[in-house]
């Protein structure tokens, strides 16, 4: 399923945060969102999910207005992972994946085999199986984080979109991850706060500066020192990987004005 971004801008007590977004995600492609820190990356990304309406413009999937869908029609196309998520649950973690078969059942619906698949295959391909009878209350930042990956999956979406998907995750389980998102085979829309991880894993980049769309493409083409100084304010020097020869950044201060560099 294809996601596209149409003349989007959002405001919010007069301020224009987002202006004139135009982006395309393809069908099965990992789709970045990079920027500073309140660059609107966040902002854009509830307009997807329909967390945020818009002022202007429209997001489309396969060609429908998303929030001109029913609300279990949309979770059906769509599964999201905001950056904040609204709180603890009082459940266990098998229950909270379970939330996210409820868009596939009736109101009085009992729970079916492929309901309990679902959430199984969900819970083992973030390798949080032996957490299902916990708490979600007495799970680390980064176990929270998987289990809610979980939920997601379970939820069988052809769209997935991720705020900050890596926050609280220790390296290994950050390059599990996005390596699990990269092989889902879903379109993928997400904001990643480190760059490398970006550069490895996306498809395209988007970057997001000042609310609007500052570059995109692939991302060696993207994450130029130029681009980096001009938006990040760092200076940046580009290595190629070892092994997968995909360019990785190494960063320092800019020099001052006057500074020998």
């Amino acid at each position: 399923m294809r996601v596209e971004i149409e003349d989007l801008a959002v405001e919010a007590a007069g301020t224009r945060l987002l202006t004139d977004i135009q982006l395309r995600v393809g069908s099965g492609q990992f789709v970045g969102l990079v920027g500073p820190n309140g660059s609107g990356k966040s902002t854009l990304l509830r307009c997807v999910y329909r967390a945020l309406r818009p002022a202007a413009g429209r997001v489309l999937l396969d060609g429908t207005d998303a929030h001109r869908l029913d609300p279990r029609e949309s979770a059906r196309r769509l599964a999201a992972l905001p950056q904040e998520s609204g709180g603890e649950f009082d459940f266990t973690v098998a229950e909270v994946v379970a939330m996210g078969r409820l868009p596939h059942q009736r109101a009085t619906a009992r729970t079916t085999e492929a309901d309990r698949e679902a959430c199984a295959t969900a819970l083992a391909r973030v390798g949080a199986t032996h957490l299902a009878g916990r708490g979600f209350r007495t799970l680390s930042g980064g176990e929270k984080q998987r289990v809610l990956i979980a939920r997601a999956l379970a939820q069988r979406p052809k769209v997935l979109v991720l705020d900050e998907p890596t926050n609280h995750l220790d390296i290994a389980h950050q390059l599990e991850v996005l390596s699990l998102v990269r092989e889902s085979g879903l379109t993928v829309l997400a904001a990643l706060h480190d760059l490398n991880l970006a550069s490895a894993h996306c498809d395209v980049l988007h970057v997001i500066a000042g609310g609007r769309v500052a570059a995109s493409g692939p991302p060696a083409a993207v994450l130029t020192p130029g681009l980096l100084a001009e938006v990040f304010g760092v200076r940046a020097h580009r290595v190629p990987h070892p092994e997968t020869g995909v360019p990785q950044l190494l960063f320092d201060r800019l020099p001052r004005e006057g500074a020998q560099a």
